[in-house]
């Protein structure tokens, strides 16, 4: 006799904390998102340059959405909990309460946000020193990261905030001491963001070196002493006050948690291509970047060896995929830099009636718009004397020069719809062009890629895709599941739960493709002009730059 009971469901919590909002996924063993929501979280920008957010606020979101996600689901089947999140500065005191990270004193405002570019003098001295542990983050470090952070809160806030400050956390940490009551760091983020390495540890010279020889006093207590690979789980699992915040049975397994754009290169990257004629297949791991594109974008190569790629961060150990080493290219404005193109554009109201009168997003309208206008040509070519250089919020990657600005040549007086659709295209075009940058950059130093991954929101666009698959000249694979990065938080908690025995293995079962885009390699000769031009943008800025700071 055979019973006909089934075996119930195994699910996951996957949270993810953007920019702006903070998403959850209940998901299954198989990378089955079941159910998900999302709820927008609030930014402060007191200045220029200075972008603030609330950990209360943060972790109020994530009781929100993970609740939605979980009601009605029997909490038995409920495995594991993982965490990925933007690598932004959390600050609070000795007893956890929020320090205020501002002149004007607003303690609930306790999270510098990883786009804030306030510490630009104090990673310009880092960067003086040339110190060996700059060697991992692209021989550059990014004012994004954390010690010139750090260090511009010792020099500007240092009665208010430095002195009384307990405990600095990347943000997917807070997170994950939120939920278990454990101050463990995650390998990922002290890797990646604050020049711990597997190896070694804390370099105690780097600190002294910079200013910031208080953190080793301590033996590494405010930044982390205990260190876990993500995926691991942390102490007992889910404190009594954070199941009930949460929605979640008290006890169940949280994983060490991941980067946002880590998170998302675990939900795609080890997807099973078997049978969609990819050039991947058969070939390693290493053969393959994910590209996580939302406000920002993020190109994560790895590699079996530590490759040192100029301008790129990494190498970084175990950082993503255990065992391997992980380089981090990036962007610092796409989607947000797309947005701010069309808003701000004089056309932009009668754009938004129009795509409201058509019940489309306003990105499906311009596409469609572009389609009614190219006639007999393809759609890209309509930027032959229109080109943009993209760095409006300067250059992460691989020229890691923040001073950049981003450049439009060849506009008109025109003001129309169709001006709008344009400059729409050709920021597009000039993101995809910037990744080819950087993917050139990495294969020079001897990564060997051949399919670009993608996930993230504008994943969904199907002309940012197929741009970047034109202008690469390389297969462009989009996950099943468009919500990658969930998945890849989902994939750490169950991991930690143990139903897994490794992350690849999880990876494998739980990231799936869903479309492949082939390149239209007829395009080439054009994209490759493109490609010369993008090059001789940077190349003018710098010259006029250099006319006007002579003497």
């Amino acid at each position: 006799m055979h019973s006909n009971k089934q075996t119930p469901v195994k699910y996951y919590v996957g949270i993810d904390v953007g920019s702006a909002s903070v998403r959850a996924a209940l998901v299954d063993g198989f990378g089955t998102v079941v159910a998900h929501a999302d709820q927008p979280i609030q930014i402060w920008e007191p200045q220029p340059d200075h972008y603030e957010q609330s950990s209360a606020d943060i972790w109020a979101a994530c009781c929100s959405v993970t609740k939605k996600v979980v009601c009605g689901v029997d909490a038995s089947q409920i495995r594991g909990v993982g965490f990925d999140a933007t690598c932004s500065l959390v600050v609070v005191d000795k007893q956890f309460q929020p320090l205020a990270v501002n002149r004007e004193g607003q303690s609930y405002r306790n999270v510098i946000m990883w786009m804030d570019h306030r510490a630009v003098s104090q990673v310009e001295r880092i960067n003086a020193t040339q110190h060996r542990v700059l060697s991992y983050v692209g021989g550059v470090m990014s004012v994004e990261m954390q010690p010139p952070k750090l260090l511009w809160i010792k020099e500007n806030l240092k009665e208010s905030c430095w002195e009384k400050a307990g405990y600095f956390f990347d943000l997917p940490d807070f997170l994950s001491w939120k939920a278990t009551g454990v101050t463990a760091r995650s390998l990922c983020t002290v890797v990646c963001k604050w020049t711990y390495t597997p190896d070694g540890g804390w370099d105690d010279s780097f600190w002294k070196m910079i200013g910031l020889e208080d953190l080793v006093k301590d033996k590494y207590e405010k930044i982390g002493n205990h260190v876990l690979s993500p995926g691991e789980s942390v102490g007992k699992g889910l404190t009594p006050d954070a199941a009930k915040d949460l929605g979640l049975p008290e006890g169940i397994a949280v994983a060490a948690s991941l980067i946002d754009a880590h998170a998302g290169g675990l939900g795609v990257i080890g997807a099973d291509v078997k049978g969609h004629n990819l050039p991947c297949e058969n070939q390693p791991i290493t053969s393959r970047v994910a590209m996580i594109c939302g406000t920002s974008s993020c190109h994560m190569g790895i590699s079996e060896t530590p490759l040192f790629v100029p301008g790129v961060w990494g190498p970084y150990f175990s950082a993503m995929v255990p065992g391997l080493w992980l380089n981090e290219g990036g962007q610092s404005a796409t989607g947000r830099l797309i947005d701010h193109v069309i808003r701000d554009h004089v056309a932009f109201p009668e754009l938004q009636s129009k795509a409201a009168a058509s019940a489309h997003s306003i990105y499906t309208y311009l596409n469609s718009h572009l389609d009614l206008i190219k006639k007999s040509l393809p759609v890209g070519f309509l930027t032959v004397d229109l080109h943009v250089w993209p760095d409006f919020h300067g250059n992460r990657s691989p020229l890691t020069d923040l001073t950049l600005k981003g450049m439009v040549v060849g506009l008109t007086l025109s003001r129309g719809l169709d001006e709008l659709a344009l400059i729409y295209l050709a920021t597009i075009q000039a993101i995809a062009l910037g990744t080819r940058h950087i993917l050139e950059t990495m294969q020079a130093a001897g990564h060997h890629i051949n399919t670009l991954f993608l996930c993230g929101g504008l994943s969904k666009n199907p002309l940012f895709v197929q741009m970047h698959a034109d202008i690469t000249g390389k297969p462009v694979v989009l996950s099943k599941e468009v919500e990658s990065v969930l998945v890849g938080a989902a994939i750490l908690g169950a991991c930690a739960s143990g139903d897994f025995a490794s992350i690849q293995e999880a990876m494998a079962k739980m990231g799936r493709i869903g479309k492949v885009v082939q390149p239209n390699h007829e395009h080439k000769r054009f994209y490759d002009k493109k490609y010369k031009v993008f090059l001789k943008l940077v190349e003018h800025q710098r010259e006029y730059r250099s006319i006007m700071n002579s003497c």
